[in-house]
Protein backbone atom coordinates (compact mmCIF):
# COMPACT_ATOMS: atom_id res chain seq x y z
CA UNK A 1 0.00 0.00 0.00
CA UNK A 2 1.45 3.35 -1.38
CA UNK A 3 0.50 6.58 0.64
CA UNK A 4 0.89 9.81 -0.26
CA UNK A 5 0.91 12.90 1.96
CA UNK A 6 0.24 16.52 0.63
CA UNK A 7 1.68 18.62 3.87
CA UNK A 8 3.83 17.12 5.98
CA UNK A 9 3.10 18.93 9.81
CA UNK A 10 2.23 17.22 12.97
CA UNK A 11 -0.49 15.32 11.45
CA UNK A 12 1.18 13.87 8.72
CA UNK A 13 4.43 13.17 10.28
CA UNK A 14 2.66 11.60 12.88
CA UNK A 15 0.93 8.94 11.03
CA UNK A 16 3.49 8.29 8.38
CA UNK A 17 5.72 6.93 11.36
CA UNK A 18 2.56 4.65 12.66
CA UNK A 19 2.15 3.76 9.09
CA UNK A 20 5.41 3.12 8.00
CA UNK A 21 5.72 0.57 11.26
CA UNK A 22 2.79 -1.52 10.39
CA UNK A 23 3.86 -2.18 6.55
CA UNK A 24 3.01 0.63 4.41
CA UNK A 25 4.83 2.60 2.34
CA UNK A 26 5.05 6.23 2.94
CA UNK A 27 5.51 9.25 0.52
CA UNK A 28 5.56 13.31 0.17
CA UNK A 29 7.23 15.69 -1.64
CA UNK A 30 9.80 18.31 -0.89
CA UNK A 31 9.22 20.50 -3.66
CA UNK A 32 8.27 24.35 -2.00
CA UNK A 33 8.90 23.27 1.53
CA UNK A 34 10.55 24.89 4.02
CA UNK A 35 13.95 23.89 5.70
CA UNK A 36 11.93 22.87 8.60
CA UNK A 37 9.82 20.65 6.94
CA UNK A 38 12.41 18.85 4.98
CA UNK A 39 14.41 18.19 8.33
CA UNK A 40 11.30 16.70 9.59
CA UNK A 41 10.87 14.89 7.02
CA UNK A 42 14.39 13.46 6.84
CA UNK A 43 13.64 12.47 10.49
CA UNK A 44 10.91 10.53 9.89
CA UNK A 45 12.43 8.45 7.08
CA UNK A 46 9.80 9.02 4.40
CA UNK A 47 10.12 8.40 0.80
CA UNK A 48 9.75 11.89 -1.59
CA UNK A 49 8.84 12.42 -4.80
CA UNK A 50 10.45 15.09 -6.90
CA UNK A 51 6.89 16.80 -7.52
CA UNK A 52 3.13 17.17 -6.13
CA UNK A 53 2.28 15.62 -10.11
CA UNK A 54 4.49 12.54 -9.54
CA UNK A 55 3.16 12.59 -5.87
CA UNK A 56 -0.73 11.63 -7.32
CA UNK A 57 0.47 9.63 -9.80
CA UNK A 58 1.52 6.99 -7.88
CA UNK A 59 -0.03 6.44 -4.57
CA UNK A 60 -2.94 4.40 -3.70
CA UNK A 61 -4.22 6.77 -1.48
CA UNK A 62 -3.25 10.33 -1.28
CA UNK A 63 -3.88 12.15 2.19
CA UNK A 64 -4.17 15.92 2.62
CA UNK A 65 -3.33 17.71 5.79
CA UNK A 66 -2.57 20.82 4.77
CA UNK A 67 -3.93 24.12 6.81
CA UNK A 68 -7.25 25.08 6.26
CA UNK A 69 -7.22 28.05 3.89
CA UNK A 70 -4.76 26.07 1.37
CA UNK A 71 -7.01 23.06 1.06
CA UNK A 72 -9.04 23.48 -2.00
CA UNK A 73 -5.37 25.33 -3.74
CA UNK A 74 -3.58 21.99 -2.75
CA UNK A 75 -6.41 20.02 -4.66
CA UNK A 76 -6.53 22.04 -7.82
CA UNK A 77 -3.13 21.44 -7.98
CA UNK A 78 -3.19 17.89 -8.14
CA UNK A 79 -6.62 17.22 -9.08
CA UNK A 80 -5.86 16.22 -12.67
CA UNK A 81 -2.98 14.03 -11.41
CA UNK A 82 -4.99 11.65 -8.80
CA UNK A 83 -5.01 8.46 -9.87
CA UNK A 84 -5.66 6.50 -6.47
CA UNK A 85 -8.32 7.51 -3.34
CA UNK A 86 -7.74 11.33 -2.62
CA UNK A 87 -8.55 11.72 1.32
CA UNK A 88 -9.16 15.52 2.45
CA UNK A 89 -8.45 15.24 6.34
CA UNK A 90 -8.27 19.15 7.25
CA UNK A 91 -10.31 20.80 9.67
CA UNK A 92 -12.93 22.70 7.09
CA UNK A 93 -16.29 23.12 6.65
CA UNK A 94 -18.49 20.40 4.53
CA UNK A 95 -18.75 22.94 2.45
CA UNK A 96 -15.37 23.42 2.03
CA UNK A 97 -14.76 19.83 1.78
CA UNK A 98 -17.17 19.48 -0.95
CA UNK A 99 -15.57 22.19 -2.79
CA UNK A 100 -12.48 20.51 -2.37
CA UNK A 101 -13.38 17.30 -3.22
CA UNK A 102 -15.55 18.15 -6.73
CA UNK A 103 -11.46 19.38 -7.90
CA UNK A 104 -10.17 15.39 -7.62
CA UNK A 105 -11.29 14.43 -11.45
CA UNK A 106 -11.05 10.85 -11.09
CA UNK A 107 -13.89 11.36 -8.40
CA UNK A 108 -11.99 8.73 -5.82
CA UNK A 109 -12.78 10.92 -2.75
CA UNK A 110 -12.82 10.75 1.09
CA UNK A 111 -13.95 13.37 3.63
CA UNK A 112 -11.87 12.59 6.53
CA UNK A 113 -11.58 14.38 9.87
CA UNK A 114 -9.28 12.96 12.99
CA UNK A 115 -10.90 13.26 16.47
CA UNK A 116 -9.20 13.15 19.17
CA UNK A 117 -5.11 14.28 19.72
CA UNK A 118 -2.33 13.08 17.30
CA UNK A 119 0.06 13.80 19.57
CA UNK A 120 -1.17 11.24 22.07
CA UNK A 121 -2.68 8.59 20.39
CA UNK A 122 -0.14 8.62 17.33
CA UNK A 123 -1.26 6.08 14.37
CA UNK A 124 -4.13 5.32 16.55
CA UNK A 125 -6.17 8.22 16.89
CA UNK A 126 -10.02 8.06 15.85
CA UNK A 127 -10.54 8.96 12.43
CA UNK A 128 -13.99 9.22 10.90
CA UNK A 129 -14.57 9.06 7.45
CA UNK A 130 -17.70 9.52 4.37
CA UNK A 131 -17.66 9.63 1.11
CA UNK A 132 -17.62 7.70 -2.30
CA UNK A 133 -14.50 5.42 -1.23
CA UNK A 134 -14.42 5.47 2.76
CA UNK A 135 -14.42 2.12 2.94
CA UNK A 136 -11.42 1.63 0.95
CA UNK A 137 -9.51 4.22 3.12
CA UNK A 138 -10.46 2.08 5.89
CA UNK A 139 -8.18 -0.67 4.73
CA UNK A 140 -5.22 1.29 6.11
CA UNK A 141 -6.71 -0.13 9.92
CA UNK A 142 -5.05 -2.82 8.62
CA UNK A 143 -1.86 -0.64 8.99
CA UNK A 144 -2.28 0.54 12.37
CA UNK A 145 -4.42 3.60 11.94
CA UNK A 146 -8.15 3.53 13.41
CA UNK A 147 -10.89 5.08 11.28
CA UNK A 148 -14.27 4.58 11.36
CA UNK A 149 -16.93 4.76 8.00
CA UNK A 150 -19.87 6.87 9.34
CA UNK A 151 -21.49 7.94 6.07
CA UNK A 152 -20.97 7.42 2.14
CA UNK A 153 -21.95 11.43 1.50
CA UNK A 154 -18.76 14.38 1.87
CA UNK A 155 -19.75 16.56 4.48
CA UNK A 156 -20.25 14.29 7.03
CA UNK A 157 -17.44 13.24 8.71
CA UNK A 158 -16.53 17.22 8.05
CA UNK A 159 -19.57 18.59 10.04
CA UNK A 160 -19.20 15.97 12.87
CA UNK A 161 -15.74 17.59 13.53
CA UNK A 162 -17.20 20.91 12.36
CA UNK A 163 -19.56 21.13 15.60
CA UNK A 164 -17.25 19.14 17.74
CA UNK A 165 -14.33 21.58 17.34
CA UNK A 166 -16.75 24.75 17.88
CA UNK A 167 -16.87 22.90 21.57
CA UNK A 168 -13.28 21.57 22.00
CA UNK A 169 -11.84 24.88 20.51
CA UNK A 170 -14.15 27.00 22.83
CA UNK A 171 -13.26 25.53 26.13
CA UNK A 172 -9.45 25.42 25.04
CA UNK A 173 -9.70 29.22 25.07
CA UNK A 174 -11.63 29.82 28.37
CA UNK A 175 -9.00 27.41 29.96
CA UNK A 176 -6.23 29.42 28.55
CA UNK A 177 -7.20 32.81 29.00
CA UNK A 178 -8.46 31.42 33.20
CA UNK A 179 -5.41 30.12 33.96
CA UNK A 180 -3.02 32.74 31.84
CA UNK A 181 -4.70 35.03 34.47
CA UNK A 182 -4.58 32.79 37.90
CA UNK A 183 -0.52 31.87 36.62
CA UNK A 184 -0.11 35.64 36.46
CA UNK A 185 -1.98 35.43 40.40
CA UNK A 186 0.71 33.02 41.65
CA UNK A 187 -2.53 30.49 41.63
CA UNK A 188 -2.57 28.21 38.13
CA UNK A 189 -1.43 24.93 40.09
CA UNK A 190 -3.97 25.82 42.68
CA UNK A 191 -6.86 26.54 40.21
CA UNK A 192 -6.04 23.47 38.50
CA UNK A 193 -6.48 21.59 40.94
CA UNK A 194 -9.88 22.09 42.25
CA UNK A 195 -11.11 22.35 38.51
CA UNK A 196 -9.76 19.43 38.13
CA UNK A 197 -12.38 18.28 41.30
CA UNK A 198 -15.81 18.69 39.09
CA UNK A 199 -13.95 17.20 35.93
CA UNK A 200 -12.64 14.07 34.87
CA UNK A 201 -9.48 12.04 36.51
CA UNK A 202 -6.74 13.15 34.32
CA UNK A 203 -7.65 16.71 33.41
CA UNK A 204 -4.73 18.50 34.74
CA UNK A 205 -2.40 16.89 32.14
CA UNK A 206 -5.16 17.57 29.84
CA UNK A 207 -5.47 21.01 30.72
CA UNK A 208 -1.49 21.64 30.24
CA UNK A 209 -1.56 20.04 26.80
CA UNK A 210 -4.92 21.78 25.96
CA UNK A 211 -2.90 25.13 26.61
CA UNK A 212 0.06 24.48 24.76
CA UNK A 213 -1.54 23.31 22.06
CA UNK A 214 -3.66 26.59 22.23
CA UNK A 215 -0.58 28.46 21.44
CA UNK A 216 1.51 26.45 19.57
CA UNK A 217 -1.58 25.79 17.15
CA UNK A 218 -3.12 29.54 17.12
CA UNK A 219 -2.64 30.05 13.53
CA UNK A 220 -4.53 26.81 12.43
CA UNK A 221 -6.82 27.52 15.82
CA UNK A 222 -8.08 30.21 14.21
CA UNK A 223 -9.02 29.54 10.69
CA UNK A 224 -11.03 26.48 12.19
CA UNK A 225 -13.45 28.86 13.98
CA UNK A 226 -13.53 31.28 11.07
CA UNK A 227 -14.96 27.98 9.00
CA UNK A 228 -16.96 27.62 11.81
CA UNK A 229 -18.16 30.89 12.07
CA UNK A 230 -19.04 31.16 8.38
CA UNK A 231 -21.56 28.48 8.56
CA UNK A 232 -23.19 29.03 11.96
CA UNK A 233 -24.14 32.68 10.53
CA UNK A 234 -26.36 31.57 8.09
CA UNK A 235 -28.69 30.28 10.90
CA UNK A 236 -27.51 31.98 13.89
CA UNK A 237 -25.84 34.72 15.17
CA UNK A 238 -22.51 32.92 16.78
CA UNK A 239 -21.54 34.84 18.98
CA UNK A 240 -19.18 32.08 21.48
CA UNK A 241 -17.74 30.91 18.43
CA UNK A 242 -16.98 34.27 16.88
CA UNK A 243 -15.34 35.00 20.00
CA UNK A 244 -12.98 31.96 20.01
CA UNK A 245 -11.75 32.78 16.46
CA UNK A 246 -10.97 36.25 17.51
CA UNK A 247 -9.13 34.63 21.03
CA UNK A 248 -7.27 32.60 18.37
CA UNK A 249 -6.91 35.56 16.05
CA UNK A 250 -5.12 37.60 18.95
CA UNK A 251 -2.85 34.72 20.69
CA UNK A 252 -1.73 34.08 17.11
CA UNK A 253 -0.59 37.48 16.35
CA UNK A 254 0.78 38.31 19.96
CA UNK A 255 2.70 34.22 20.65
CA UNK A 256 5.99 33.72 18.56
CA UNK A 257 5.35 30.15 17.73
CA UNK A 258 9.06 28.18 18.52
CA UNK A 259 10.63 25.70 16.49
CA UNK A 260 9.53 23.08 19.26
CA UNK A 261 6.77 22.59 21.09
CA UNK A 262 7.18 23.48 24.70
CA UNK A 263 6.69 20.77 27.37
CA UNK A 264 5.18 22.96 29.91
CA UNK A 265 2.86 25.95 29.90
CA UNK A 266 5.05 28.65 31.60
CA UNK A 267 7.25 28.74 28.68
CA UNK A 268 4.16 30.41 26.92
CA UNK A 269 2.43 32.51 30.00
CA UNK A 270 6.37 33.42 30.91
CA UNK A 271 6.65 35.21 27.05
CA UNK A 272 3.27 36.66 27.10
CA UNK A 273 4.02 38.07 30.16
CA UNK A 274 7.53 39.48 28.87
CA UNK A 275 6.29 40.98 25.54
CA UNK A 276 3.63 42.99 27.38
CA UNK A 277 5.77 44.49 29.77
Amino acid sequence: MKVGFLGFGEVASTLSVGLMKNGADVYTCVEGRSTRTKNNILKTGVETYPSYKALAENCDIIVSSVIPSNAIEVAEMVGKYSTGIYVDINNISPKTVVNTLDKIENGKTVDAAIIGSVVKKGVEVKVIAAGSCANEFADLNNYGMNITVIGSVNGQASGIKLLRSSYTKGVSALLFESIYQAYKMGIDREVLKYISETECPDFIESAKSRIISAAFHAQRRSEEMDEVVEIFSKKQDPIMARGTMDFFKILDQTFKKPEKRPVDYNEIFEYLMKIKE
